[in-house]
């Protein structure tokens, strides 16, 4: 099956990890992909390092005006726009894939042809490229609720360690857009899941980087996170709409993740609102008098400032 082609996405705006991610890329065992780089209007020489490349198979845009970190699904999408291949991985600057990766998502696509999404068995790296972890084991197919009650439950996934059908995502708009990019990744692999399922692959085919850079690791936008976090408990509940047909086990994660809806969410918001109390505690009286503002209830706050309470006293 080497007439499948991979568009592999690269939003690209930091350098330090860039000539990694490429080299892992171009390192494949199985060839027919092409690789598209965008630029977002980074105030780093990204083009030092990709003008040392001749592989024809590496397209290389730049955007005038960046969409920085709190529009980047929409910098993912925009690579979307380009891609000529099948199948489309969209992967950060500084992540990297397995020589192999697309080799075995190949021999998945052979083995489950009709599916949409796919998923690559995921090694966690450091900024020295050293294993510093793995993500849980997955069986080799499973459906979209049990993706989600696994997720809430402590399952780890990265936007690159998914491979979905290029005509798809179109079909559904996108990379599903939410702020800074908070659960964009998960929507969009559920909805491209909730038809049939996904496949995981039962080898490594993936690394993602933690590192000091990450969005996530910012407190200055709590208001758009618990913002991204309400928007998906709303399309939670419209997914939650459809009742699993005849699978039991899906009946079973089902009626779990409709039991569990408001206390994961509102758990998640007292989270990310507590690493914000952590670093400035006298904020407590702009969430108490905006609760409303920011659809929280007192019982959020008050464990937000537990768990702040907790890691102050470590």
């Amino acid at each position: 099956m080497s007439d499948i082609k991979f568009s592999i996405i690269v939003p690209a705006f930091k350098k330090q990890f860039l000539k990694e991610c490429i080299d892992s890329i171009l390192a494949q065992s199985y060839d027919n992909f092409e690789v598209i780089i965008i630029n977002d209007h980074s105030p780093q020489d990204l083009d030092v390092i990709i003008n040392n490349y001749k592989d024809e198979r590496i397209r290389y845009y730049k955007n005038e005006k960046g969409f920085g970190a709190l529009d980047v699904v929409n910098n993912w999408n925009k690579g979307l726009g380009y891609a000529t291949g099948q199948y489309t991985i969209c992967m950060g600057d500084d992540d990297m894939l397995h020589p192999e990766c697309l080799s075995r998502y190949v021999e998945l696509i052979k083995k489950y042809p009709k599916l949409n999404i796919y998923h690559a068995w995921t090694l966690i790296i450091d900024e020295d490229s050293n294993t510093v972890g793995i993500q849980d084991a997955r069986p080799e197919r499973e459906s979209a609720y049990s993706m989600i009650w696994h997720l809430w439950n402590g399952r780890r996934q990265f936007i690159g360690d998914w491979l979905i059908k290029t005509d798809f995502l179109r079909e559904m708009g996108g990379y599903y857009y939410q702020p800074y990019a908070w659960t964009s990744d998960h929507i969009t692999a559920f909805k491209a899941a909730a038809d049939g399922g996904v496949a995981n692959m039962q080898d490594i085919g993936f690394m993602y980087r933690e590192n000091r850079q990450s969005i996530t690791t910012n407190t200055s936008n709590t208001k758009e996170k618990i913002s991204a976090m309400l928007s998906a408990k709303a399309w939670y509940n419209e997914f939650l709409k459809k009742v699993p047909d005849d699978n039991d086990i899906d009946r079973i994660y089902y009626k779990l993740i409709l039991k569990k809806l408001d206390f994961h969410i509102n758990r998640r918001i007292a989270y990310d609102l507590s690493e914000r109390l952590r670093k400035k505690p006298f904020d407590i009286f702009y969430w108490i008098l905006n609760k409303n503002k920011y659809g929280l209830n007192m019982q959020t706050i008050i464990t937000a400032c537990a768990f702040a309470l907790k890691k102050l006293i470590r």
